[in-house]
């Protein structure tokens, strides 16, 4: 007999559902993880979709298919096999990922510090986007409340939004690099709410967490037992190598830890991405993930594993710190303000002091001059006066755009007049004197 949702809920409260033998079948015997669960997870149809006649496991090799979903490929023999879906699954797992792209995650994890099952604790997606669209689905509620540093990716505003969550903001500014907040306001944003979601490097600051500020955010997180969704899609993009958050006591238990082949291989035509984390937490999330988005195409896994595995360049963090400086130095000589970032491959820059606001600066940028930049009031409150520029292109568009934008600076700070031409660079000693400006400082980062 079904228990009613109410009951089900009782339960959880009172710690009385690990007796259950739903809860354990639905946590894989993890039922202390349950209070996590949205009631998405709650309601899910979890015998069906973990019964073999509806999701069935792959055969072995000395076993006869005659139930495939789909035919042979001929022509991909020898190759990839585009339908090929021998998947390894452990026992009551969803058959969702490669082992080879498994492994292969877990190798990198692994080189960092952490070490996951590459079995039950990582699960491939539908990219970055998909893994935090799982996550959402499975521990958010209508009313519940997400803890966000402000500026943060519109995407992470949005999906709490479409599930009706309520959003926390934690003002931050980047500092020589490294994202800075103050301490209270954290803590004080964490109480009662259900998950953090941040990304390091930040987007759009580019601002990097420190180790102590990484050991600030665990404590804080296993204290108030609030869940971690870490982005790291631009972990590449950052010249140092900071400890691993999910791998420090309290935050390994509660940390999923997110990435993609799109941002570090420039491969966002894969649409695959990963979630990794506690084989409890990790369950649920599959669970709504094939709700809604399962089976990332095994053409694609197998060549993300096939550029996971390859040994990275080493110059990739390099070339794009070079990137940000030059763009840096560029908007410095215009007499923006941008924020020094520390990784990824945005620069976040004020426009306040020209009179206007960023969605103002983008529209008209892009339409008199036919150059686009991210308007600042889609990454949070703090964004309204901003803009973000990408470094992404390659260089000869990049320095071309910011041609086009000096030209256009100069016009907003003197629109009667003579326009510069818009292949004009500024010159070396011009760079230099923007650089020795003074660059005055928000207050410093206070744990008091």
């Amino acid at each position: 007999m079904a228990i009613p949702f109410w009951l089900t809920k009782l339960l959880i409260r009172t710690r009385l559902a690990r007796f259950t033998p739903r809860a354990r079948r639905l946590t894989d015997g993890g039922t202390a993880y349950l209070k996590y669960y949205s009631d998405r997870v709650l309601t899910a149809p979890v015998e069906e979709l973990l019964d073999p006649a509806i999701v069935p496991d792959a055969p072995n090799p000395d076993v006869i298919d005659l139930n495939q979903p789909v035919p042979d490929a001929p022509a991909a023999r020898g190759a990839i096999s585009v339908g090929r879906t021998d998947s390894h699954t452990a026992p009551g797992r969803v058959p969702t990922t490669l082992p080879e792209l498994s492994q292969a995650i877990a190798d990198r994890y692994q080189a960092a510090g952490r070490t996951v099952n590459p079995a039950t604790d990582i699960f491939a997606t539908h990219g970055a986007t998909s893994a935090l669209a799982a996550a959402l689905d499975a521990f958010v509620n209508p009313g519940d409340r997400i803890v966000m540093f402000d500026p943060c990716s519109p995407l992470f505003v949005l999906g709490a939004k479409s599930r009706h969550a309520n959003v926390r903001w934690v003002p931050t500014w980047t500092e020589d690099g490294r994202c800075r907040y103050i301490a209270k306001a954290f803590e004080r944003a964490m109480r009662g709410a259900k998950i953090l979601v941040l990304s390091d490097p930040g987007n759009p600051a580019g601002g990097c967490l420190a180790n102590e500020d990484l050991e600030h955010i665990a404590w804080i997180a296993a204290s108030y037992d609030v869940l971690v969704y870490l982005d790291e899609s631009f972990a590449a993009f950052r010249s140092d190598k900071p400890r691993c958050l999910a791998a420090m006591p309290g935050a390994d238990r509660v940390t999923l830890t997110a990435g993609s082949v799109s941002q570090e291989f420039g491969q966002p035509g894969m649409r695959v991405g990963w979630l990794a984390g506690p084989r409890h937490l990790v369950r649920a999330c599959q669970l709504t993930a094939n709700l809604s988005a399962p089976y990332v195409p095994p053409v694609c896994q197998q060549a993300a594993a096939r550029l996971l595995s390859e040994a990275p360049s080493g110059d990739t963090a390099a070339r794009y710190q070079s990137k940000r400086q030059y763009t840096f130095d560029r908007l410095r000589a215009m007499d923006l303000e941008p924020e020094r970032p520390g990784g990824g491959y945005f620069v976040w820059a004020s426009v306040a002091a020209l009179g206007t606001d960023g969605r103002t600066f983008a529209e008209r940028l892009l339409r008199e001059d036919r150059v686009l930049v991210g308007p600042g009031s889609a990454f949070g409150p703090s964004g309204a006066g901003h803009v973000r520029i990408s470094v992404a292109a390659d260089d000869g568009r990049l320095r071309e755009g910011l041609n086009r934008m000096a030209a256009f600076v100069a016009r907003l700070k003197n629109p009667g007049g003579p326009t510069p031409p818009k292949s004009g660079e500024p010159t070396e000693e011009t760079l230099v004197e923007a650089t020795k400006k003074t660059d005055e400082r928000k207050p410093a980062f206070s744990r008091a």
